[in-house]
Parts: structure tokens; C-alpha cells; sequence
């Protein structure tokens, strides 16, 4: 039986993909008492691999976004698994930390990340309110436009 969570997001039309497999030598997330610290995520579905390219060098503010909502259904996707299957053991989103693929003179890594933290509000509501940050990088693995960790608080 689904849980609140997982009704509500069946509510709002979005579907998790599965927990991804780490791609090289580290743990997709590690639980240390009541904090799930989750890896960084990239833009994946259903395997293939989404959202490459850099943010003021052919990607606009729009697409950054929405590359950065997928980042953030893979964090619950992997939330869901260090939960145990059960999202509504997820008492809040305590921290995100997202990295942006940019041109030097892209400035705005807050409006790309604002796909994921918006997610999480829609989400988990007031405890999908969470600190963050949100940075710029010459490149990210594989070749993606965004990656984000993320902290999630356990019940």
C-alpha cells in the first residue's frame, strides 16, 4: 500500500525512476542516524542519459531547470531506497548542493537549481524547505549540465 508521500506525487503526475546504481567506487547513499547522505545525481532515466551541455553556451536558464528536477527525482528515487521503500520516513530535506556545467560569465546557478529545490517543496511541502547551495564548474561527469547531493532527515 502506498504510503501519503508516494500518493501525493502520484497525485501531482510525476513517477520516481528506480535508484540508480553508483557509476564508479561509492555508495549511491550512506545512513548515519538519522541523516541519509545521498551521492550526487545526475540527469538519468530509465538509463539513458539526459540534459548534457553547458548553461550559457547553448542551454537556457529553462532547460538548466528542468535537467536540475530530474537530478532531484533521482535524490527521492534514492531517498526512497535508504528508506526503505517508504518515503513517508522522510521527515524533511535538510540540504541541497547543486552544481552547474557554466560558461565563467553565467551567474545564474540559483534559477537552474531552483528546478530541484521547487520539486522538493512540491514534494514534501514545508519539509521539503531545506539550506543549499548552488555553484558553477567548468564540467561535470559525462558531460552533464547539472548535479546535485542531497541530505535528507529520517523519522
Amino acid at each position: 500500500m502506498a504510503g501519503q508521500i508516494d500518493a501525493h506525487i502520484a497525485a501531482l503526475g510525476i513517477t520516481l525512476p528506480a535508484a540508480a546504481p553508483p557509476a564508479a567506487n561509492y555508495v549511491p547513499y550512506v545512513v548515519t542516524g538519522n541523516l541519509v547522505m545521498v551521492s550526487g545525481q545526475i540527469p538519468k532515466l530509465d538509463g539513458a542519459l539526459f540534459g548534457r551541455g553547458r548553461l550559457g553556451a547553448g542551454l537556457s536558464i529553462e532547460d538548466g531547470a528542468a535537467i536540475a528536477r530530474l537530478c532531484g527525482l533521482n535524490l527521492i528515487a534514492q531517498a526512497r531506497a535508504a528508506a526503505g521503500g517508504d518515503l513517508d520516513r522522510i521527515a524533511r530535506v535538510v540540504k541541497l548542493g547543486g552544481f552547474v556545467c557554466c560558461t565563467p560569465d553565467f551567474t545564474h546557478h540559483s534559477a537552474v537549481i531552483n528546478g530541484a529545490s521547487d520539486l522538493m517543496i512540491d514534494v514534501f511541502g514545508e519539509a521539503g524547505r531545506h539550506a543549499r547551495f548552488a555553484v558553477g564548474a567548468p564540467s561535470l561527469p559525462l558531460g552533464v549540465a547539472v548535479e546535485i547531493e542531497a541530505i535528507f532527515e529520517l523519522a
